[in-house]
């Protein structure tokens, strides 16, 4: 039964990445943990095989709509990548227990969930739209310049995805939008391919000391990516932000869980 369990909640991270681009991957490490008995760093490293597969899916039909900008993935990414390699690698060290992990892991759930409610109740700015339509990044006066402030952000979302193995799409996708100045449905299939590619660099990193289940990982996967294909497809007729307070919410009260737990 709580395999089955399992296995919806698979499909829920699947339709959530599809229709809001992200969110849905904060939810896998808790699932195989809480509802699967997966132990915790064999969780988030499953988490990033799952996400990053499932989030290459997602890629396709973004490209396809010209919805992936190369120019701003390929200035963000070798960035993120290198991040999520330390991640893994801090999270590989002998005093990192699960326990501090898991409590590492709630506290970016909590900072994830109140990100994403707060986004869902922000009204875009007419100024910050006509930049976006115009492909331009809006002025940071008095900060660093953008190519230097998109790699920094990509250092910091990497570190996050290796150590507890979040995507990170809640901060990709405003990193893209603000910095790089590229329009929300670029943002979200852009950043879907940088998840994909900062995933596997960790994923592999965590093969060093991690023992996998393997067959758990991949129908986990299988039913994550049939969620997308749902999700992406539902993304036609539905705005995601609609439902992304809510999930906020949703996210918010399982960090609770999480920490409660520990």
């Amino acid at each position: 039964m709580t395999l089955i369990l399992g296995y919806v909640l698979a499909i829920a991270i699947g339709l959530s990445l599809g229709l809001i681009g992200g969110g849905g991957s904060v939810l896998a490490v808790p699932i195989m943990v809480y509802v699967l008995g997966v132990p915790a760093k064999s969780a988030i490293a499953m988490s990033m095989f799952v996400v990053g597969f499932v989030s290459l899916l997602g890629v396709i039909p973004h490209w396809q709509q010209g919805n992936v900008n190369f120019k701003t993935f390929m200035t963000f990414t070798p960035a993120a990548m290198l991040g999520t390699f330390l991640g893994a690698k801090i999270a590989g060290l002998p005093w990192v227990n699960d326990t501090f992990q898991l409590v590492a892991f709630g506290i970016v759930m909590v900072v994830t969930s109140l990100f994403m409610i707060r986004q869902s109740s922000r009204k875009p700015q007419p100024s910050s739209v006509g930049a976006m339509a115009r492909h331009e990044p809006q002025p940071h006066h008095g900060r660093l310049p953008t190519w230097l402030l998109i790699p920094l952000e990509g250092i910091v979302v990497g570190i996050v995805t290796g150590f507890v193995g979040v995507g990170g799409g809640f901060l990709i996708i405003p990193a893209l939008v603000l910095l790089g100045g590229i329009p929300m449905k670029e943002a979200v299939g852009t950043s879907l391919l940088i998840i994909a590619f900062k995933s596997a660099i960790g994923f592999m990193e965590y093969l060093n000391y991690v023992t996998l289940d393997w067959q758990l990982m991949l129908t986990f996967t299988l039913a994550a990516s049939i969620g997308m294909g749902a999700g992406v497809y539902l993304s036609r007729s539905i705005d995601g932000r609609h439902l992304q307070k809510g999930f906020g919410y949703f996210v918010l009260a399982v960090a609770v869980f999480v920490l409660l737990k520990r």
